[in-house]
């Protein structure tokens, strides 16, 4: 029986309530309820729906428990689609851009034709994979959104995606518009994971980030990519976003038909939006009472200026994305710390200074030092009812600890 077959007898009469009855089993039980289940089950259906079982948990973080438990997945499904809080945001920009219908190409299990389809805009979903494709259908049905998604099992380089602009006299009848014009905008999200892992090179995507490019240029569309590429790499003519959600970078995605050379970092969920000014690095300063933390989006879509800019503030190194400053002020962009010492680096020094606070809940963080954070934590033995973090780093160059706090602005007005 191939994978298709097993996911497909998930789909027969009996396949949604055994589903349903493993709503909340205890995978460490699993012999015990699979030789339970086999008295009156067939045994292949079992099997696929405990590996689905399990599946669904997992998916919980990603999609929320409401649509985990409802939709069907495959481990990379899990593993690589878009985290339902980010795909909603995509779909809202869409729609902002009066899109109304998106060719979804490397669509996977249809985390993002779903987001689409619920914004109220019509999707193609193409994925090469018949096991993917045939999952991605089954999850619009079971969301009721079948009538908003078509699947289809193809090579997405075979769709047409070239812009399809009618002749002003022509009738209606005398061409017929491409894939790509008759869905309004093109998405692509192109495999990042091969056989070794995850694939840094954007050309070694599958298709290559050129390919998505050309499909999408010319017209409306977005291409999701790793968060780490390097920004040398963007075409000029694209705008890029790199989104967070609760503090984790999640993607970067280029945006054509919207502002070309823009650079963005949104904040998930909170919706704040940073954009690139063309600022100069800032400045290196004396060390203040307090250090920012900036959002990792902040980080990667080199916006640190800017944030620095809100906060009149500077960085403690040249190459070190923290900022100090004197003031404590409100700011979506980075977490705040109150600085009570810096230290130059040593771990007796710290392990002393933490004994006499007292401090038993410690958080290590580190940016510019090769020492690890657990490390940290197990040389200095830290006991006592009080809390600290401390910062592995460098200011001006030198090797520093900074002990400090978490700092909360209050906004005025509040």
């Amino acid at each position: 029986m191939t994978d298709l077959d097993s996911f497909s007898a998930l789909l027969t009469d009996e396949g949604p309530a055994l589903l349903a009855s493993l709503r909340d089993y205890d995978p460490a039980q699993e012999l015990a309820v699979a030789t339970r289940l086999r008295r009156a089950y067939p045994a292949e259906l079992v099997t696929a729906a405990l590996a689905q079982a399990r599946l669904r948990q997992r998916a919980v973080a990603k999609f929320g428990a409401e649509d985990a438990y409802r939709m069907f997945f495959t481990p990379n499904g899990v593993e690589q689609s878009t985290r339902r809080s980010v795909a909603e945001h995509r779909a809202r920009r869409l729609a902002e851009l009066d899109v109304r219908s998106v060719a979804d190409l490397c669509c996977g299990i249809g985390g993002d034709a779903i987001a689409l389809a619920r914004a109220g805009i019509s999707v193609l979903a193409v994925d090469r994979d018949p096991l993917t494709a045939a999952v991605a259908g089954a999850n619009a049905v079971a969301l009721g959104l079948s009538d908003l998604i078509e699947v289809r099992c193809a090579d997405v380089q075979e769709i047409d995606t070239a812009p399809y602009s009618a002749p002003s006299n022509a009738a209606p009848s005398d061409t017929a518009p491409s894939d790509a014009a008759s869905h309004g905008a093109v998405f692509v999200d192109p495999a990042r994971r091969g056989g070794r892992g995850r694939i840094f090179n954007p050309e070694a995507y599958s298709p290559p980030l050129s390919w998505a490019t050309e499909a999408v240029r010319g017209g409306t569309g977005a291409i999701k990519i790793a968060p780490g590429i390097p920004h040398e790499m963007i075409p000029g003519d694209a705008e890029a976003e790199w989104i967070s959600d609760g503090g984790d970078v999640k993607e970067a995605v280029l945006w054509f038909g919207t502002r070309p050379g823009l650079r963005r970092a949104t904040l998930l969920p909170s919706g704040a939006v940073l954009t690139g000014r063309g600022l100069p690095d800032p400045p290196v300063r004396p060390l203040g009472r307090y250090l920012y933390e900036p959002d990792g989006a902040v980080i990667r879509a080199h916006l640190v200026a800017e944030a620095a800019e809100e906060l009149d503030g500077g960085l403690i190194d040249e190459t070190i994305a923290y900022i100090t400053a004197d003031e404590l002020r409100p700011t979506p962009y980075a977490t705040a710390y109150e600085i009570t010492d810096a230290l130059p680096f040593g771990l007796k020094k710290l392990k002393a200074l933490l004994r006499e606070r007292e401090v038993g809940n410690l958080t290590v963080k580190k940016r510019g030092s090769a020492v690890e954070p657990e490390e940290v934590r197990r040389k200095v033995k830290p006991q006592g009812p009080n809390a600290a973090t401390v910062f592995l780093t460098r200011v001006a160059g030198a090797p520093t600890m900074l002990v400090g706090r978490p700092a909360t602005a209050v906004t005025p007005g509040r």
